[in-house]
């Protein structure tokens, strides 16, 4: 066997579990590639770099995949994001609502919800069709608490967006991490 067969033979397809379907007509055209790519799989992550938008895509993604699933949609974030996000929702006339653990969404209503990292331990994140990680980088740490919540409570979530300006590509556990969250790892085993 040559060498290129051989690394063929390694290549491990990932299934796409998404749909199509249009963007925003504000997103530029590489913007509006990338959700398009992001929906059509389903699981995916935007390693763009600071001021690319990737606010914006994620919104527009969150906002198409609780569209397709007439089912809410969360996204995690750092503390101080919450509301920059909303706003930033509110400028492309998307609605993002803080979520508060006592008042949880309908499980057949097409919302979109924000919370930071910190309040995992008071979400329900089974009643989400679909997640995005603002600064996923958080789950850089292996051994960390808030990277295990993160992949044990959104192992069976269908729709998964992993969104970060820095990823470090040399940082094999980093990597690693986002293809356990994406489930890509536990797709390659089965």
């Amino acid at each position: 066997m040559n060498y290129d067969r051989f690394i063929e033979s390694r290549i491990k397809p990932v299934k796409e579990i998404g749909f199509d379907s249009e963007a925003s007509s504000k997103l530029f055209d590489f913007q509006a590639w990338i959700v398009k790519t992001a929906l059509k799989k389903g699981r995916y992550a935007i390693f763009a770099d600071c001021g690319l938008g990737k606010t914006f895509m994620q919104l527009e993604w969150a906002k198409q995949v609780a569209i397709h699933t007439q089912r809410p949609v969360l996204i995690l974030c750092p503390l101080a994001v919450a509301g920059q996000t909303i706003k930033e929702g509110e400028r492309f006339g998307i609605e993002v609502y803080k979520y508060i653990s006592d008042a949880t969404p309908c499980e057949d209503e097409a919302q979109i919800f924000i919370s930071n990292y910190e309040q995992l331990e008071n979400i329900d994140c089974s009643q989400f069709a679909g997640v995005v990680l603002d600064e996923s980088s958080i789950l850089k740490n292996f051994e960390g608490a808030v990277r295990n919540k993160i992949i044990d409570g959104f192992q069976n979530t269908s729709f998964k967006l992993a969104c970060t300006a820095t990823p470090s590509p040399n940082d094999q556990m980093e990597m690693g991490n986002h293809s356990e969250f994406s489930n890509i790892i536990r797709d390659w085993e089965t």
